[in-house]
């Protein structure tokens, strides 16, 4: 690649910090207008009641929850590019992160998609067969756009890109240390939060509430870090190969 395609240290600091914070704006207004995600914990009945309660705007957090992870797979991509040529794994790496990024956003576009659809028909229904098959329909839906794709395989994905980003940053002595170390902490908690997950098919299964919320929230300031530092960097500095 010529170093004059070469994504500079800002443009990657950029892209991490823009995504982190543009994810956590639709999430946050989320959580006031629709008790997300409180609220999936609530019969399905009452989900698509409420989710048609909440009309075009919620529809649109949703779609805006989806797309603004679009920066964040530049991010991914750009780091990719500037780090391939020194460690093997970068690709893999880069690789698992774009599809990370992909599933869930695929998984969110659900609730702007087809969510509606089904909600619209629960509410005005009054066959009390068609409610019951829409609120069965939304469960397969919800059950593989959100915790196969979106939560299972786009939160592992993410685990794994940040555990090897994290690792490269100490390979490369590109970061003070401790940066790695909070990728890795915030890692193992968000890992965690695959019981909740497993919990839907296998009841007895372990799981700790907080993981989820604590796991992205601190993954998302790690985000913020490695972007401040990314931007930190000097523009003409090179990334070291290591020997």
């Amino acid at each position: 690649m010529k170093t004059s395609q070469m994504p500079s240290n800002r443009q990657i600091g950029t892209l991490l910090i823009l995504g982190a914070v543009l994810v956590f704006i639709p999430y946050t207004i989320l959580t006031v207008i629709f008790d997300y995600p409180t609220i999936l914990r609530e019969p399905p009945g009452v989900v698509l009641t409420r989710f048609h309660e909440g009309g075009p705007l919620l529809i649109a957090v949703w779609w805006a929850f989806a797309i603004t992870g679009l920066p964040l797979l530049q991010a991914y991509v750009a780091i990719g590019q500037r780090l391939d040529h020194t460690l093997p794994f970068i690709r893999w790496a880069t690789t698992l992160g774009v599809v990370s990024g992909l599933v869930q956003i695929i998984g969110l576009l659900r609730w702007t998609f087809v969510v509606p659809v089904l909600a619209d028909t629960y509410v005005h229904a009054t066959d009390p067969a068609i409610r019951a098959a829409s609120v069965v329909a939304f469960q397969a839906i919800h059950q593989y756009g959100g915790v196969v794709l979106g939560e299972h395989l786009g939160q592992l994905l993410t685990i794994a890109w940040t555990v090897m980003m994290a690792s490269a940053f100490v390979k490369l002595g590109l970061f003070p240390a401790w940066i790695s170390r909070f990728g890795y902490v915030a890692s193992g908690i968000y890992l965690l939060a695959q019981g909740d997950l497993f919990a839907t098919v296998i009841p007895t299964f372990p799981v700790w509430e907080l993981a989820g919320l604590l796991g992205s929230t601190l993954w998302l300031v790690w985000l913020l870090i490695v972007g401040t530092r990314f931007l930190r960097l000097r523009v003409s500095e090179d990334v070291p190969v290591p020997a």
